[in-house]
């Protein structure tokens, strides 16, 4: 991803307008980061995948089967604990 500054995108702006066009521009601040510029095309794509949502009982037959048969690594066992 391009990064820039928030003074050199103020100066550069045609610039970096043409680059979102084909990947996302972070703009910082103090060295943070504080924005990110992208074409339209891509904030739609992101904000439609955002908004897809899968529920577990819609899941194929095959995918549960595969989730029942799962087993852990024994060294996350210490996670069991977590449920209790």
């Amino acid at each position: 991803m391009a990064q820039t500054t928030a003074l050199e995108f103020q100066r550069k702006f045609g610039e970096f307008q043409h680059k979102a066009q084909r990947e996302p521009v972070e703009i910082t601040r103090h060295g943070r980061r504080e924005f990110v510029l992208m074409s339209a095309e891509h904030y739609d794509w992101l904000k439609a995948a955002a908004e897809r949502t899968h529920r577990t009982e819609a899941a194929a037959e095959i995918v549960i089967a595969a989730v029942e048969k799962a087993e852990m690594d024994p060294e996350h066992d210490a996670l069991d604990d977590l449920l209790k």
